[in-house]
């Protein structure tokens, strides 16, 4: 019982009380299976737009504004660019708008359904954000959706595939260090990666160029190859590496 009231406790000092209270009618009580429906935390400045259950929209929502998954960013001065690869529904962006107000945000997301609501709660942000459709890379090209879902197959663990000759593609491919050139910045200071899987194409490809302009990265890794592969090309680059959950946050020391 005490483990559960501190959660709780905890849970409602990360969003604020009647946003809590809110989020748990969603999550416990009405889960709505007909409409969309929105959430609050103290972290955003704007209502954030869910889709009906089951998506994993409230789940997404968990993981960033009640569990806080972000928190070890707190420490980190982002004045920059930031760059979102995997934005979602925009939850993650709003959070990084909101944590660093001087930082300006270009957002990835390949799922068209995950694209419209990233596009709308981002909006109130104005020209801070920028939204892309696309899916993030090694090299620029056509991607498209896998036949077999990763992961639990829902929203959150949409994932994408080169296209093989002769296939017309679902979406286009994006790498980061066009995402760098469009933005007309000269670094990156907070590069975020939740692409399922795809980092690990993306770090077996060409990424000396950009990388040696990114200060800070937090990536979500998936499987030990992965990881591996990860660790070596930004140790090489002179990155410090350590797990912060099941996360991974990657600082620039030389």
């Amino acid at each position: 019982m005490m483990r559960k009231i501190r959660k709780y406790a905890a849970a409602c000092g990360n969003l604020g009380c009647s946003h809590f209270l809110a989020y748990l009618y969603y999550q416990k009580l009405r889960r709505p299976k007909s409409r969309s429906f929105f959430l609050s935390s103290k972290h955003a400045g704007h209502p954030l737009q869910c889709r009906p259950f089951p998506s994993s929209g409230i789940d997404v929502f968990k993981h960033i504004f009640v569990l806080r998954e972000y928190h070890c960013l707190d420490e980190l001065s982002i004045t920059g660019l930031i760059i979102d690869c995997g934005a979602n529904a925009g939850f993650s962006t709003a959070y990084f708008l909101n944590r660093f107000p001087e930082a300006t945000v270009i957002a990835v997301e390949p799922d068209p359904g995950n694209f419209e609501l990233l596009t709308r709660n981002v909006a109130p942000y104005g020209d801070r954000c920028e939204t892309v459709k696309a899916g993030v890379w090694s090299k620029p090209g056509g991607l498209k959706f896998p036949e077999v879902a990763f992961g639990d197959g829902r929203e959150w663990a949409r994932s994408v595939r080169e296209v093989v000759p002769g296939e017309t593609p679902d979406v286009e491919a994006v790498d980061i260090g066009s995402l760098l050139e469009r933005s007309g910045r000269a670094r990156i200071s907070l590069l975020k990666i939740d692409i399922e899987g795809s980092e690990e194409t993306v770090f077996s490809g060409s990424h000396a160029a950009w990388l040696d302009r990114v200060d800070h990265l937090i990536i979500e890794l998936h499987g030990e190859d992965c990881t591996r592969l990860y660790l070596e090309a930004v140790g090489k680059a002179g990155f410090e590496s350590r797990a912060m959950g099941g996360l991974t946050l990657s600082t620039k020391i030389r």
